[in-house]
């Protein structure tokens, strides 16, 4: 009886992890996040997900303040329409003592 020998592992791309490799070697996977930049772990060769270091994380994410919202709302030209719901009297029942 004969093995088929198995296809000889194809070269890590730089950047790149299956993610059975980031999982063993978790820790040097960070240290390159800090040293290289972003990296991506592949699963079954698609890609999924980019582990990134955290300060650049915060800088994509942005503040949480609002602030892009107020001024693309006071640069829009249609600032000074009024959008005040109309407000009606509400019918109110009569409660028993």
């Amino acid at each position: 009886m004969t093995r088929k020998s198995r296809s000889p592992k194809q070269p890590r791309l730089p950047g790149r992890w299956p993610l059975q490799d980031a999982k063993a070697r978790f820790s040097e996977l960070v240290r390159r996040v800090r040293s290289e930049g972003p990296q991506l772990v592949t699963v079954h060769g698609r890609d999924e997900v980019v582990v990134v270091a955290a300060d650049e994380f915060r800088r994509l994410k942005g503040e949480r303040t609002g602030r892009a919202l107020v001024d693309a709302l006071q640069e829009s030209p249609y600032r000074d329409v009024d959008i005040e719901p109309k407000r009606g009297r509400m019918p109110v029942r009569d409660v028993e003592p």
